[in-house]
């Protein structure tokens, strides 16, 4: 008989989680106990526009399942504003996804600096600034769990992605 992993008491933020891989974390999470934060600038998949539609969605899924969600509509840029939600919401920091990215769907020869950039500032960048913030209160609490999550074309390769090569 196998048991379900619980994560009853936890609090997990969940990055780009208005869509896709994101919004599966966010709802397993949620399911299994543990307090979200939904994390979505509500952009599209290139990082254009604005919304906080997809974060307000996946907290109502959560709700409407017995579960405790916020919403944050903050860029991953500004990660101790994120961070802040969870505190502000629930006390501390337990699990931290970072899944948040934009889609530049371009060859090498063609990927424009602009677009490079910004790809590294979401996907990297991004990660580094929620992370350094999440970290502290996860050390002083004496537990925490940082997942980083990757495309399979960062590392297998895949036409039009080189900008994923290296993130």
């Amino acid at each position: 008989m196998s048991s379900t992993l619980r994560f009853d008491g936890k609090v997990a933020i969940i990055t780009g989680a208005g869509g896709g891989l994101g919004r599966s974390y966010a709802l397993l999470f949620g399911s299994r106990g543990a307090k979200v934060v939904v994390n979505d600038l509500g952009g599209d998949t290139k990082g254009e526009g604005k919304s906080s539609r997809a974060a307000d969605k996946v907290v109502e899924e959560i709700q409407n399942a017995g579960g405790i969600a916020v919403a944050n509509y903050n860029s991953v840029e500004d990660g101790e504003k994120i961070v802040q939600t969870a505190l502000d919401n629930f006390g501390r920091v337990d699990i931290l996804v970072n899944n948040a990215g934009i889609l530049r769907d371009r060859s090498f020869a063609r990927i424009s600096d602009t677009d490079w950039d910004l790809v590294q500032r979401v996907h990297l960048r991004g990660a580094f600034m929620v992370t350094r913030a999440a970290f502290p209160i996860m050390k002083k609490q004496k537990y925490g769990r940082i997942i980083m999550t990757s495309s399979t074309s960062g590392v297998y390769g895949n036409f039009g992605q080189a900008n994923y090569r290296n993130v």
